[in-house]
């Protein structure tokens, strides 16, 4: 055989394990959950050919990090935030990640403030996804205290660059209305600009007495706002979305809520603390928590496991088909 056949025959056999792997990347498949550790309030940040995410304090570290590769093959990775800040002296939850335009990154979280006793707002700076962040301030970024407080902060960047943070008053520890708030943040993701907008609050049955955990998404150059409903520590959670006309509203709710919500075909209960990325091929997936099992004391021992599952959009409309235990392809990495 001369050189040049044996080198193109060595071309097709290289080409066709190749083309073998790529099938069975494409045919690989996973069930829910993907996390099945306790990891509430999932964020996940998507860089290069890595995912990150990050939980509420689930008591061992201050803000748990995990890491895949595939968005269901996840690896603990310690603490995102390993000294908390002077002004905080309980748990911290549902923090969020951005990539700011100057190459670092910035995580927002919630926390009790002692001075205030209110939950409030924190800002943290890294130089990686990865950690760890800092926030070296003595007092929170942001604490409407005439509105009990608030939480669940969540960052989005329109397509113009400008950056905006949403965040829900935590009116339901005082017997207050509930909102889901807008406020635009400056370049660098550390100073508010301008004033918070109200967009929409709890008044659709399902919500009971509060709404939170807001995520905004732009699709098809529309504006969806998701966000959790209901108590928290129950079945009863779920996830609704309403319309917007701008990053700053005004919002719409969908009627036809919720679009995520147990049911009995999967052992996963109260889905709710969502958050949406895409895979390399561009689909869209949503991430969330959900109660393992059949607890009946949700606050004693419960575990809230990470799932994911496929956010469609029909007729320009999101669509989920969740929570989902049957099996699935892997997302595209």
């Amino acid at each position: 055989m001369s050189r040049l056949c044996y080198t193109l025959t060595s071309l097709l056999i290289v080409a066709a394990l190749l083309a073998g792997c790529g099938s069975n990347t494409a045919t690989a498949t996973f069930t829910n959950p993907v996390y099945a550790h306790d990891f509430p309030d999932p964020f996940v940040l998507h860089v290069g050919t890595m995912y990150y995410a990050y939980s509420t304090d689930t008591g061992s570290v201050n803000i748990p990090e995990i890491r895949s590769k595939d968005l269901v093959h996840w690896k603990a990775a310690g603490d995102a935030m390993p000294v908390t800040s002077f002004w905080l002296d309980s748990n911290i939850w549902a923090p969020s990640v951005a990539r700011m335009k100057n190459g670092t990154y910035v995580l927002y979280y919630a926390a009790h403030d002692q001075a205030l006793n209110l939950q409030c707002l924190g800002v943290a700076r890294g130089m990686s996804p990865a950690g760890p962040f800092r926030d070296r301030s003595r007092k929170p970024f942001l604490c409407q205290t005439g509105e009990g407080g608030d939480i669940d902060p969540a960052v989005f960047q329109d397509d113009n660059g400008k950056q905006y943070l949403y965040f829900k008053n935590d009116g339901n520890c005082c017997g207050q209305t509930t909102y889901i708030w807008v406020q635009q943040l400056s370049g660098d993701g550390t100073k508010l600009l301008g004033k918070p907008v109200q967009l929409v609050y709890n008044d659709q049955s399902w919500e009971g007495n509060v709404i939170e955990g807001p995520t905004m998404w732009k699709h098809a150059g529309k504006y969806f706002l998701f966000y959790s409903g209901g108590p928290w520590d129950s079945p009863g959670y779920a996830v609704g979305y309403a319309t917007c006309k701008t990053a700053l509203g005004p919002c719409s709710e969908n009627l036809k809520n919720p679009i995520l919500e147990y049911h009995q075909g999967c052992r996963a209960q109260g889905p709710g603390g969502e958050t949406i990325v895409t895979d390399s091929s561009g689909q869209t997936w949503m991430a969330y928590h959900a109660w393992v099992g059949d607890e009946t004391d949700y606050t004693s021992g419960g575990m809230r496991a990470l799932w994911i599952g496929r956010l469609s959009w029909k007729n320009g409309k999101p669509s989920m088909g969740g929570p989902d235990c049957k099996k699935q392809l892997v997302p595209a990495s």
